[in-house]
């Protein structure tokens, strides 16, 4: 039978993110292998950087090595105390696992300001340890259980070539994706939101990856300001000198609550391919009929096949309700004229408690989920949801597979 951690979901994710994004992986269980230090030992000396949780009746305690557990060597020791979703530590300085562990202080002549008595069921320390802590002043501490866990790196060499992998798998997929029927040889994609939600932002990081370098073709504001103040579609060449990929991201003025956002009837001719690139939006009017920018009889590749509504995941629990009005209005005309549309959150990797580990998977991480989920609920315009980190992409595979696999399901 599979031996499982006591630790809540919530807690884990904590201490994860508090000791350098971890990988948490049990080694010993007090109540299934027994509160015999000797035993603790054997399982868990040399295997690298460990956590020990300690469980107390109104504690969650333990001990962070920094490095392996090694017979008579040292080890600098991080001690923790977790309270609620509060974590505070103290460095414990360097200790001998035997010291740690020990159920008899004068057997090894040693005696400590922390120590783990396995035996006896009780973690003993001193008044300093004690406040250092932030825990009332109570020198004995009684065990109900404790955990050893082995501290891995949350991108190891298997994850690392999956993710390589998967890389290439998704870039092959969008360079010979072919639009249905070949009625058009390149998808447009409209990213509409709020000013400042990050659609340049998502732009330039999905033609950084194809440059193979760094790229800022569209400008980037602020989460206030924003700056497209243009009509822009922006093809994206596979390489310096290579094809142009299938699809085209158009980008636009923000929606705004207030004066200065885009026009709702902009929307549309957006939508219906009458408006021609680089057209200067005026935010107090749309396009006039008359207007040299304006396409009098466009073709189906002028008209935009996919929405994407780009919002910043930190900011939907802000959003206005004059903001999920124009949201709600919008999307009720993209579904009255057939368009799909998807939400894209940006942003994702800068939530709480987001590991690197985790922006592989970005979708199943519990912390990404319970809040957007909860945030686009509370907000009444939850629909199908994409995730996307922040803005610099380029250096970061993680990061890349996140805008490759928006693109992907975009087009799908």
């Amino acid at each position: 039978m599979a031996v499982t951690t006591r630790l809540t979901w919530l807690h884990e994710k904590i201490l994860q993110n508090h000791f350098g994004g971890k990988r948490l992986s049990l080694l010993y269980k007090g109540s299934v292998h027994g509160f015999r230090n000797g035993v603790l030992l054997d399982r868990c000396c040399n295997q690298g950087p460990t956590l020990t949780v300690i469980y107390s009746e109104d504690h969650i305690i333990g001990a962070y090595a920094e490095e392996s557990y090694q017979e008579g060597k040292y080890a600098s020791i991080i001690l923790f105390a977790l309270q609620d979703t509060k974590i505070s530590e103290w460095k414990l300085g360097l200790c001998t696992p035997e010291t740690l562990f020990c159920c008899d202080v004068t057997k090894y002549n040693s005696p400590t300001n922390f120590q783990i008595d396995g035996r006896n069921r009780k973690v003993i320390m001193d008044l300093k340890t004690m406040e250092n802590l932030g825990l009332a002043q109570n020198c004995t501490i009684s065990i109900q259980d404790y955990e050893v866990f082995r501290c891995e790196d949350s991108l190891d060499e298997r994850k690392i070539k999956g993710v390589i992998e998967l890389r290439k798998s998704l870039l092959s997929a969008l360079r010979t994706y072919e639009p249905y029927g070949s009625l058009v040889q390149q998808i447009r994609i409209l990213l509409l939101g709020p000013i400042g939600a990050g659609k340049s932002s998502f732009f330039n990081s999905v033609r950084s990856v194809f440059q193979g370098h760094v790229t800022h073709q569209a400008l980037v504001g602020t989460n206030t300001t924003g700056i497209s103040e243009k009509y822009r579609t922006y093809s994206i060449r596979d390489g310096k000198d290579g094809k142009y990929l299938p699809f085209i991201l158009c980008d636009s003025l923000g929606l705004s609550e207030k004066e200065g956002g885009l026009c709702r009837d902009d929307i549309f001719y957006i939508l219906n391919g009458n408006i021609r690139d680089r057209y200067q939006f005026n935010p107090m009017e749309s396009i006039k009929l008359n207007h040299h920018d304006y396409i009098d009889s466009p073709s189906l590749k002028d008209r935009i096949h996919c929405v994407a509504f780009v919002f910043d995941a930190s900011s939907i629990q802000y959003f206005s309700s004059q903001m999920i009005v124009k949201i709600k209005r919008i999307r009720r005309e993209l579904v009255n004229a057939g368009v799909v549309h998807v939400a894209l959150l940006t942003h994702v990797d800068s939530m709480d408690l987001i590991t690197k580990g985790d922006l592989i998977e970005i979708e199943r991480c519990e912390p990404v989920r319970s809040k957007v989920m909860n945030d686009a609920l509370r907000k009444h315009i939850f629909w199908g949801m994409l995730l996307q980190s922040h803005t610099s992409v380029y250096k970061n595979k993680n990061k890349q597979l996140l805008g490759l696999r928006r693109i992907t399901k975009l087009l799908k």
